[in-house]
């Protein structure tokens, strides 16, 4: 790019220091219109439309890429069936190096979600891989419907009670998914 010199001659401007600089302060522009971290969801978005796994959605709440809406039906057999459990996927800029923050909308009682809805699981902490994908996340979860993980709880006393007497535990989670979930 040339400016006009004092003398009447074209100078070349300066060598940018970032890709995208387009000559002046107000007009930086994205080499690419979405990010790479952008892409990987877009990407994990079209895999999961195709082939979602069994009784779970997902997908962008609104125009967001990076906030998504997700649904886990309660599986058959367990104290959470037919229940519609929301959650919150927020990606972080630097996603797949980092895991989504899932956080449960809907109150649920289960040794894995406190009471604000964050979960603890290992896939999402100390597992967490950039191999992983949205699909593997929403599969793990599912699992825990299925197989609660009271060794590594969000909620001891939950945990406790799963582990002691599972009677209870499994009344109390169908009076929670029946008030809460349905």
């Amino acid at each position: 790019m040339m400016t006009p010199g004092g003398s009447g001659r074209l100078r070349p401007l300066p060598t940018p220091m970032y890709a995208g600089y387009s000559g002046t302060a107000s007009s930086w522009v994205a080499k690419t219109s979405v990010s790479a971290s952008g892409k990987r969801i877009q990407r994990e978005m079209a895999e999961l439309n195709v082939d979602p796994p069994p009784d779970c959605s997902a997908g962008p709440k609104g125009d967001n890429l990076y906030h998504w809406i997700a649904t886990i039906i309660g599986p058959s057999g367990t104290p959470y069936e037919g229940g519609i459990f929301f959650l919150d996927i927020i990606f972080p800029s630097d996603y797949p190096f980092k895991p989504p923050k899932l956080v449960f909308k809907t109150r649920i009682y289960h040794c894995n979600v406190d009471t604000a809805g964050d979960l603890s699981v290992d896939i999402l902490r100390d597992s967490w891989s950039p191999a992983l994908t949205i699909t593997k996340v929403l599969q793990a979860i599912r699992s825990i419907f299925l197989k609660p993980e009271p060794y590594s709880p969000a909620l001891p006393m939950i945990a406790r009670l799963y582990l002691t007497d599972r009677d209870k535990h499994d009344e109390v989670a169908k009076e929670w998914t029946l008030r809460f979930a349905k």
